[in-house]
């Protein structure tokens, strides 16, 4: 198939894929995405698989373990709260369709991928029958048949992941996994995860392969004639105006674009509600406190920080920082998934939107 880059009119569903530390919500602040007219998504713009990703850190190492090892319940439980994340977007995506809007959310890549993928990249082995037990459930207006071609891996069939428009972030490694790093420890010490969970979230979040599989799994489909745009988080501080061609190629208005914002801009972390609807008065802080924690650059600024992506950046000199910040054991771990990230991060920043 022929890919061009001609600008395409509004989506109807415009999904934003991201990962951890990649200035994502600095990308939807410049975008002034809650000011975009005829735009519909949450307060916290999207994550709506957040609170499925939140179920699978706190149940143990489960996406770590072989198949086999998954009992019956372990399985359900998981894909139940991956169907619940998922019915809660079909609602909202409905409001949008019956308000004549567009839906958008933003997405952690990972957070979309089955947990049978994780242990595929581990041991090379394709296991169908583990993928499919955790497959979405679909309305029927996504067609009576769902399918799955070999290069999709996510949860969700190939007739429902091409009713979205996707857009794409990427970030350095060598400053997006530390500050990953960085921000676990952080929801470590308020008791959001155990140290297993720091290390494994950080693990399993420092990688580009989640959203090089699902880029070019849009390349391949017969009715995607435009490549999704890919946006570079250096691009998006040095050169912001690099935001004015991701309007023209999404259909989002230019004219609400913003570069400065007041120092009092409402708070996003706010609204960070905890996903149990049960949750006590301080269960719920705790999850805004840790939203908090991500989101602090951002809400504590007044524009773009641009000390924050340095033009030039050396791996090794950085690897001897880490070492002095997090010892030695995380800082060659940290250095480790940033090398092997480096090949998928190079080939989606040679597409990347240019200034």
């Amino acid at each position: 198939m022929a890919i061009t880059t001609q600008p395409k009119a509004a989506p109807t569903r415009l999904l934003l894929v991201s990962i951890p530390r990649t200035a994502s919500n600095l990308l939807l602040r410049v975008l002034n995405v809650p000011k975009q007219p005829n735009l519909l998504t949450t307060p916290k713009g999207g994550y709506f698989f957040y609170s499925a990703f939140l179920d699978s850190t706190q149940n143990g190492s489960l996406q770590n373990r072989p198949a086999d090892q998954w009992t019956d319940e372990q399985k359900d439980s998981v894909k139940k709260s991956c169907q619940t994340c998922f019915d809660s977007l079909e609602e909202w995506s409905s409001r949008a369709e019956q308000n004549e809007q567009v839906m958008f959310t933003k997405e952690h890549a990972y957070w979309l991928f089955s947990p049978a993928t994780f242990l595929k990249s581990t041991t090379g082995e394709h296991d169908e029958e583990f993928f499919k037990a955790f497959r979405i459930q679909t309305p029927e207006k996504y067609g009576s048949t769902q399918t799955y071609s070999p290069s999709n891996e996510t949860m969700f069939s190939d007739e429902y992941l091409r009713t979205w428009q996707m857009l794409f972030i990427i970030r350095h490694p060598a400053l997006a996994w530390p500050s990953m790093y960085r921000s676990m420890q952080k929801l470590g010490d308020q008791g959001i995860i155990d140290d297993d969970g720091v290390r494994g979230t950080s693990v399993t979040n420092m990688s580009m392969r989640w959203t090089r599989l699902l880029y070019d799994w849009c390349l391949e489909q017969p009715d995607v004639p435009v490549a999704p745009p890919v946006v570079d988080a250096h691009d998006l501080i040095h050169n912001p105006e690099v935001v004015l061609q991701i309007c023209e190629k999404t259909g989002l208005d230019k004219s609400v674009v913003q570069f400065e914002w007041p120092d009092k801009t409402e708070k996003k972390s706010q609204y960070w509600a905890c996903h149990n609807p049960n949750a006590d008065e301080n269960e719920v802080k705790l999850h805004q406190s840790a939203a908090g924690v991500m989101l602090s650059t951002l809400e504590n600024s007044a524009g773009i920080v641009k000390d924050k992506a340095p033009k030039a950046i050396d791996i090794a000199t950085e690897a001897e920082k880490w070492k002095e910040e997090f010892g030695a054991d995380v800082a060659d771990l940290i250095e480790k998934c940033v090398r092997d990230s480096m090949p998928d991060y190079e080939y989606l920043k040679a597409r990347r939107i240019t200034p």
